[in-house]
């Protein structure tokens, strides 16, 4: 589901290139920037809607086509290359407006970007080629409020989110609302599935401690039985002791509507109180007489 969800974001964005000519000088400037292999000519992605908006932004487009190869090395996955004009071979400026902050932002993703929802939690992480390319949009992601943390995998540098209303937030800025969606909707489900796993968890548990409370009762008063037998009870006593020996897994709610005259769950609530008072007495009276 992750690559999916990567794939699909990038893809979407892809398709909503923005409408003023700033944001889009900004974009196609930032693809080269994150896209572009160190020392190298041309833009390269394994997304083909990114590639054809690195295309459809270009002036001249008959001279810069794109270019598919594959790579073994990815399971035969595709790989596009549009050679870069010399204009953008140039190092990028640091954007002012800051919606060609967040076109920057845009183009990281689509190029270095990735988004996960797995049993670990939430993570958006971006990983450029090298440091300056990160200390680069380190920058310009603090500049629009969202501050990342940092690290390093497999000698590369790593930014990266794990709360969740960050990344929603940084994901809605830059126009990824089918993400958004999406998030929300893993968020809910898994929301959903905690609240009916603590409910089960806390049904169990009064089951458990409502079988181990019976067991209690039905202990006690076989030992009354025993030492005193239960036709020396008064008569609520006895009713109560007898029913909870014929139905020893019953509730206590239960118990009292099987009563003679229905009672409340309180009410049988004391007179097995009054029951473990009596077995008490009892013991106390066969230790004394041991003595």
């Amino acid at each position: 589901m992750n690559a999916a969800l990567t794939q699909d974001t990038s893809d979407a964005l892809a398709r909503e290139p923005p409408q003023a000519a700033h944001c889009r000088n900004a974009l196609i400037a930032a693809l080269v920037v994150y896209g572009m292999r160190a020392r190298g000519d041309r833009f390269v992605t394994h997304r083909n809607a990114v590639a054809r908006l690195f295309w459809s932004l270009l002036d001249e487009r008959k001279r810069y086509p794109i270019a598919a190869t594959t790579t073994a090395q990815l399971r035969r996955a595709a790989r596009f290359s549009i050679e870069a004009p010399q204009r953008l071979r140039r190092p990028a400026a640091m954007p002012r407006r800051r919606c060609d902050r967040l076109a920057e932002v845009r183009a990281a993703f689509m190029t270095c970007g990735s988004l996960a929802a797995g049993s670990r939690g939430y993570h958006l992480e971006f990983a450029p080629l090298d440091d300056a390319r990160a200390d680069r949009l380190s920058v310009i992601l603090r500049g629009i409020g969202s501050a990342p943390k940092r690290s390093r995998r497999r000698n590369r540098p790593v930014l990266y989110f794990k709360d969740f209303e960050a990344i929603v937030d940084l994901l809605a800025r830059i126009g990824a609302h089918g993400a958004v969606l999406a998030l929300e909707d893993v968020r809910a489900l898994r929301e959903t599935k905690n609240r009916i796993h603590r409910l089960v968890n806390t049904e169990a548990a009064n089951l458990e401690r409502a079988a181990k409370a019976a067991a209690a009762q039905r202990r006690t008063i076989e030992y009354i039985e025993r030492e005193r037998g239960l036709r020396r009870l008064s008569q609520p006593l006895r009713e109560i002791a007898t029913l909870r020996l014929r139905f020893p897994g019953e509730s206590l709610a239960e118990l009292g509507q099987r009563c003679r005259s229905p009672i409340g769950k309180p009410t049988v609530s004391s007179r097995f109180a009054a029951l473990k008072r009596l077995a008490e007495r009892l013991r106390q009276g066969r230790r004394d007489a041991g003595r």
